[in-house]
C-alpha cells in the first residue's frame, strides 16, 4: 500500500465518512478526492467542510460538493526550483501526478525541504582515534547523540532534502553501520556500501562507485552535526556553473591590538583591533560527475587534492557559508558540545554520557 493511501477518498463518498477519515490523518488534515479512474479531482480539509456547511450543505451531501477544486499539484519531472516556489507559498502537502492525473507520490512539506537531484556519498571509514576509548568498540559515526547515531542525523537530513540514493564508505567496524541501516528500505531510500580495503582518504572511495546516476554528487563526512542547507549549496553551484561547491564555516579572528600596514619601514595604514574572517572547510561538497574521473582508482586521495587540481586547471570552484550550527565531532569536547546542542533541539537527555575518566 502506498504511503499516501490513507489520504485518498472517493469523491462520491459521504461527508461523514470524510470527517472520520480526516481524524485518521491528524498530522496532515488533508484528503485527496479521486474519481472512478483514480484521477485527482479535488482536495478536502476540515475548513472546506465548515465552509460547505455555512453555505447550506448538509451531512447528506457528498465529498464532491465540499472539496476544493483549486489545489496545488505538480507533475512527474518537476524540478527543485518548482518545488522551492511551492514550498515558499506555505503549502503543506504536495501531490505529484502522472500524465493521467493519478497521484504517484505525496510530499509532506513540513518534513521535506527540497527534492535535490543528487546521489550522496557519506565517508564513514575512519578509526576515530581522537575519540578513544569511545571508538574502541564503536565506529565514530555510530556514537550516540540523544539516543541516535551521529550518522543517522546526516542521513535523515539528506532524506529531508529529497536524496534517495546514498553510498556509505565503510572500513573500521563498518559492519555495525551495515547492520543498523541495512539497505535503507526502512527509511524509504537505497543505501549501498563501499568497502575500503585500505584507507582512501576523503575522496578516494568515490572511484569505487561503478556509476553515479545524477549529474552532481553530494559528498560529506559522517561525523558532522549540522543543519547545513544542501539546497542552497546545490543552487549556488548551478548558478555559478561550478564544477565543485564547498560548504564553509566562517572563522573569525579578533586581534586585540592596533595593526599596521607597512611598506618597508613606513607605516601606510592603521587598523585598531581589527576582525578578520576566513572560511574553513566544512566537510560537505557538491561535485560535478565529470570530475570523478580525476580521482585515481582505489588510491588514497583527499578531496583537497582534487580542489588543487581544479584550481590549477582554472576550473570554477565556489564556496557556500553555512548559516546555522556545525560541529565536526573529532574530539571529546566536540562530542560534548554536540550533546548540549541536541539537548536543546530535542529537549531530551542522552543516556550515554562520556565517562568522567576521560580527560578532555
Amino acid at each position: 500500500m502506498k504511503e499516501f493511501a490513507k489520504n485518498l477518498i472517493d469523491h462520491s463518498a459521504g461527508v461523514i465518512e470524510a470527517m472520520k477519515r480526516l481524524n485518521d490523518v491528524p498530522s496532515t488534515l488533508t484528503l485527496f478526492a479521486i474519481d472512478e479512474q483514480h484521477r485527482l479531482v479535488g482536495t478536502l480539509t476540515d475548513g472546506d467542510i465548515r465552509r460547505g456547511f455555512i453555505s447550506g450543505l448538509t451531512l447528506n451531501d457528498k465529498v464532491e460538493r465540499f472539496m476544493s477544486l483549486n489545489f496545488q499539484k505538480v507533475y512527474n519531472g518537476f524540478n527543485v526550483t518548482d518545488f522551492k516556489l511551492i514550498r515558499d507559498r506555505g503549502i503543506k502537502l504536495l501531490p505529484v501526478l502522472d500524465e493521467n492525473k493519478r497521484i504517484t507520490k505525496v510530499y509532506d512539506l513540513k518534513k521535506r525541504r527540497s527534492i535535490l537531484p543528487l546521489e550522496c556519498m557519506i565517508m564513514a571509514g575512519g578509526r576515530g582515534e581522537r575519540l578513544r576509548p569511545l571508538t574502541d568498540l564503536t565506529p565514530k559515526p555510530m556514537l550516540l547523540l540523544g539516543g541516535k547515531p551521529i550518522i543517522e542525523y546526516n542521513i535523515d537530513r539528506l532524506i529531508s532534502f529529497g536524496i534517495e540514493k546514498i553510498y556509505i564508505s565503510v572500513k573500521y567496524l563498518g559492519q555495525q553501520i551495515v547492520d543498523y541501516f541495512g539497505d535503507g528500505s526502512s527509511k524509504g531510500i537505497t543505501i549501498e556500501y563501499i568497502w575500503e580495503d585500505q584507507s582512501l582518504g576523503t575522496a578516494g572511495a568515490l572511484s569505487l562507485v561503478n556509476k553515479f546516476n545524477t549529474d552532481y554528487i553530494l559528498l560529506m563526512n559522517s561525523d558532522l552535526f549540522t543543519d547545513a542547507d544542501f539546497e542552497d549549496l546545490y543552487l549556488n553551484v548551478l548558478e555559478n556553473n561550478a564544477l565543485m561547491g564547498v560548504a564553509t564555516i566562517p572563522y573569525t579572528t579578533k586581534v586585540p591590538y592596533g595593526i599596521f600596514t607597512v611598506d618597508q619601514n613606513k607605516i601606510t595604514a592603521l587598523k585598531e583591533k581589527p576582525i578578520f574572517t576566513n572560511y574553513a572547510n566544512a566537510g560537505i561538497y557538491i561535485l560535478n560527475r565529470r570530475i570523478i574521473d580525476k580521482i585515481p582508482l582505489n588510491t588514497y586521495f583527499n578531496i583537497t587534492d582534487l580542489m588543487e587540481q581544479l584550481i590549477t586547471d582554472g576550473h570554477s570552484l565556489i564556496h557556500n557559508p553555512i548559516v546555522g550550527y556545525w560541529i565536526d565531532i573529532g574530539q571529546h569536547q566536540d562530542y560534548l558540545n554536540a550533546k548540549e546542542i541536541i539537548k536543546h533541539i530535542n529537549n531530551i537527555n542522552d543516556n550515554r554520557p562520556i565517562k568522567n575518566t576521560i580527560s578532555i
